[in-house]
């Protein structure tokens, strides 16, 4: 007697949790249905006010629709760990340089460890690796062992921090995973603003404060590059034009450097020039070398060529503008060309916060940063050190601004500006919050599924879903009569369960996730029938119905737990070595067996307890 109030007590407990579960979702649902009947109007911004906490509660407990139903982004991404090996690296010299562009040709056409690769190389070039990492008295194997502790660190570390950046995006339920040595495998549902969310992934946000050199350095740099790249014959070739660019149709005289007369960027003509560099690069009014944007990406491959870099002062670089400036030519935008010093007096590492606001004037957007003890004091001392100079604000290898240091600044506080929008200005944040990544990482393969193709597979999965319950149900009903009513109960209680689980955990809902509910169904039904089966055996010898009853349960329970169990077994092991799709299945597979383990035995037999009570159970019963 206590054991049947028990089970009924679980039932009902049970019924209760999964309907509540599932609540938040209907509200999800109807607060959507009732957003989209007002359209564009300006009712619907009334209502979203109005009911914004009970809306944003409802969409954060509801169950989520996986990548496939809802639409989204589906990324590979890999970390570029031979530039992770060259930071680690000392001593370099064009010898090292050509081994790792060697070892960089070798990691795109194979699937290799790089560290296998990086090794391999040394040992043909006869070199040892203990010449440019660690320590001298160190041997092949031990350096190769702590790169690849090294490498493993840089995977770990860059999914933790892309991880960091899309939780402060706010993506729901995103899946990130690592595969091989290298790759990590991204899934972002419901993503809409498709280049937004790349770049923020990709960007490494390695933030630097280096100084600038003096004007005067600059401008000759860019006089001896002219020359050089004279000497050598070199025609400058930027990339073509759309017609209806005023670059294009741009016409002026490009002075020598150091002069203040006004001049644009302008395309080459075909052959050689006297003047390559400044055939793209020119000194405006104001005594600025700029190129335009057409030419932008062209001349900051050509800065980083290593014959041009040799011709640079030494510990400098030049890098270009974030953002363009129209400098008073309202009718085309320059970026700056600007020469630094290498060795940034200040990194990232020191940020401790960052706020994306609006300027004092209130319409410029810029990041607000503030800095640890250690950054604090170096601060201070890099602007006292300083007044009167430029620190250029570096992020990526470009200059988002490069303001003129007033004073010393004691409280470790700097800005960022030279951003467009309040978007940008908020993806500056997240990433200087999350961290920069340890190596450089690349999309490597990119798939969008649109929402109109996710609203198909719902629809498909649905009615899959809904056919093969149909089915089920109308053959357990016409075949075991009675008894086939109590095992359609125990399904949909079966398959209540399985979404309310999904949907208190916060797992999304995909497609192959629908296709393991349609394998539970089958299952739960399976179990069903072995029960009946046994009853009816039990019936034809002739036993009572209740005797029958009892007597099936008991004698059908092994051969359901040892199905279910395997069930679970095989279930765990495609989770556990599965990604993506897999894992969705597997994990609605493992809920389903356990709920059908639980509708199948326990659930019937109280149905059946409760019908013999009231004498409504009979030979007939179960066909």
């Amino acid at each position: 007697m206590k054991n049947k109030r028990f089970n009924l007590l679980l039932i009902a407990v049970v019924t209760i949790v999964s309907i509540w579960s599932l609540i938040p979702t209907w509200q999800d649902y109807s607060f959507t249905k009732q957003l989209n009947s007002f359209g564009t109007s300006r009712d619907s911004l009334s209502y979203a006010m109005s009911h914004r906490d009970d809306i944003e509660n409802a969409r954060q407990k509801s169950l989520k629709l996986g990548l496939d139903l809802k639409g989204g982004m589906h990324l590979v991404m890999e970390v570029d760990q031979v530039d992770l090996f060259e930071q680690k690296a000392w001593n370099k010299d064009a010898k090292f340089f050509s081994i790792m562009d060697t070892v960089r040709g070798d990691v795109a056409a194979s699937d290799a460890r790089v560290i296998d690769l990086l090794a391999s190389e040394f040992k043909k070039a006869n070199i040892p690796l203990s010449r440019y990492f660690y320590d001298i008295r160190n041997t092949d194997q031990e350096i190769v062992g702590k790169l690849q502790k090294e490498s493993e660190d840089a995977l770990n570390r860059a999914k933790e921090i892309i991880r960091n950046r899309i939780d402060q995006y706010g993506v729901a339920e995103p899946v990130i995973t690592t595969q091989g040595s290298r790759k990590i495998i991204i899934e972002l549902p419901g993503v809409s603003d498709e280049n937004r969310v790349r770049n923020l992934l990709k960007g490494t946000a390695k933030l630097e404060f280096r100084l600038l050199r003096e004007q005067e350095v600059l401008l000759r740099t860019l006089d001896r590059i002219n020359t050089y790249l004279a000497q050598n014959g070199t025609a400058m070739q930027a990339p073509p034009v759309k017609a209806d660019s005023s670059a294009a149709q741009a016409t002026a005289t490009v002075p020598a450097a150091g002069t203040a007369s006004p001049a644009t960027p302008a395309t080459p003509a075909a052959g050689q020039s006297s003047k390559p560099l400044y055939d793209l690069v020119a000194i405006n009014q104001y005594g600025i070398p700029v190129t335009s944007a057409h030419s932008k990406d062209f001349v900051s491959t050509l800065f980083h060529r290593a014959d041009i870099q040799a011709l640079l002062p030494p510990d400098t670089e030049l890098v270009i503008s974030a953002k363009p400036d129209d400098y008073g030519n309202k009718a085309e935008k320059f970026y700056t060309v600007y020469l630094v010093r290498k060795t940034p007096e200040l990194t990232g590492g020191v940020i401790t916060e960052a706020k994306a606001t609006f300027g004092s004037q209130g319409a410029q957007p810029e990041v607000l940063m503030s800095m640890n003890s250690e950054g604090t004091a170096k601060w201070a001392r890099i602007t006292g050190a300083n007044i009167g100079k430029r620190v250029a604000i570096v992020l990526d290898g470009v200059v988002y601004s490069a303001p003129v240091v007033q004073s010393k600044i004691p409280n470790g506080n700097s800005v960022i500006n030279g951003i467009e929008s309040i978007d940008e200005a908020k993806d500056l944040e997240i990433v200087l919050k999350a961290g920069a990544l340890p190596a450089p990482v690349r999309i490597t393969e990119e798939r969008t599924v649109g929402p109109s193709l996710g609203a198909d597979y719902i629809r498909a999965g649905m009615l899959s879903l809904l056919w093969s319950f149909v089915a089920v149900s109308g053959f357990m009903l016409v075949y075991y009569k009675k008894a086939g009513i109590a095992a359609n109960i125990a399904l949909v209680l079966n398959i209540l369960i399985v979404l309310s689980v999904l949907a208190g955990f916060n797992a999304s809902l995909s497609l192959p996730g629908i296709a393991g509910i349609v394998l539970t169904i089958g299952m739960a039904v399976d179990a069903n029938v072995l029960i009946y089966e046994r009853v009816r055996e039990e019936l034809a010898e002739g036993k009572t119905i209740t005797g029958a009853i009892s007597q099936g349960y008991d004698r059908a329970f092994s051969s359901i737990l040892d199905s279910h169990v395997t069930t679970l077994v095989a279930a765990f092991l495609l989770y556990t070595y599965g990604i993506g799709p897999i894992q969705g299945f597997a994990v609605t597979l493992m809920i389903g067996t356990s709920a059908s383990l639980f509708t199948a035995i326990v659930v019937t037999r109280e149905i059946f307890n409760a019908l013999l009570s009231k004498n409504l159970m009979s030979d007939k019963s179960f066909g």
